[in-house]
């Protein structure tokens, strides 16, 4: 059985805002009942252009109803500008959090609220971009890299979780790892690149920082999170989480697949990224 939070049970059991809205603003279909989720989501704004109503309809498991019940419940009041930031993660969070397996539902979501709002503006959603990677559940590369890249995933199993991609057959498992590896580490050359010159302590300490200040925090801080650098030890670097990486539940996944990852691409190879309290 799936480890729930009360706050999943709770909208599952009593799921808020369930129908459809007649002559909505903005509406969007995405998922299929084939793949085994399918969304339906509609909205309705006010004078002042807020979302003052959306209702959602659902096929799926009880994460794919407690999701979809979540999100109509955070996007009422806010601005369209506003409702286009909404990310799969905040709805999780707003949950409490989500069993791994069942990130998926978060990003349906997600990809609903978007495709709603594009309907509003009257643009038309373009087909699917990219190479179809996954044949059972049509996910393509573009769609797994923008995974990968918003929720720094470092596992086949955790794209799968997200995305389903790789869920049925398992024959594109393959191309999945190598998105993700291409993601995460340069391409390998036929000769090996020349050493780099080896850093004097005072070097990694500012190299460390200047990394963490322009590519980590940046990225930290627009999903509500951060760290602190704590002490440097050798090749060893702690760290505190600050905001909501100090209470998310995939804060190791951050602090290996992507802070370590950036600073040993970009400082030293032989980092390794540690969390302390404090």
């Amino acid at each position: 059985m799936w480890d729930y939070t009360d706050k999943v049970k709770e909208h599952f059991v009593n799921p808020r805002n369930v129908g459809e809205i007649e002559n909505p603003d903005g509406v969007a279909e995405v998922g299929s009942i084939a793949c085994g989720d399918a969304l339906k989501l509609t909205f309705k704004l006010d004078e002042n252009k807020k979302i003052v109503d959306a209702k959602f309809k659902t096929f799926g498991c009880a994460s794919a109803i407690a999701s979809a019940s979540a999100m109509t419940e955070m996007i009422k009041g806010m601005t369209i500008e506003e409702a286009m930031k909404v990310t799969n993660q905040d709805i999780a969070d707003y949950l409490g959090g989500l069993p791994a397996e069942k990130m998926h539902c978060s990003v349906l979501g997600q990809e609903a609220l978007e495709k709603a709002i594009e309907s509003y503006k009257g643009a038309v959603s373009p087909k699917k971009e990219g190479e179809i990677v996954c044949e059972c559940f049509g996910v393509t590369d573009k769609e797994i890299e923008r995974a990968v890249r918003e929720n720094h995933l470092t596992s086949v199993e955790e794209v799968t979780n997200y995305t389903k991609a790789g869920g049925g057959c398992k024959k594109c498992h393959e191309k999945i790892q190598g998105l993700i590896d291409a993601i995460y580490a340069k391409p390998m050359t036929e000769t090996e690149p020349a050493a780099k010159p080896k850093l004097t302590n005072l070097q990694k300490i500012r190299m460390i920082e200047e990394t963490i200040d322009r590519e980590i925090r940046p990225s930290l801080k627009h999903d509500g999170g951060d760290i602190d650098l704590v002490d440097i030890v050798g090749n060893r670097v702690l760290v505190a989480t600050r905001g909501a990486c100090a209470v998310c539940q995939a804060s190791q996944l951050t602090l290996k697949g992507f802070v370590q990852a950036k600073l040993r691409e970009l400082v030293s190879p032989e980092l390794v990224v540690e969390e302390v309290s404090q």
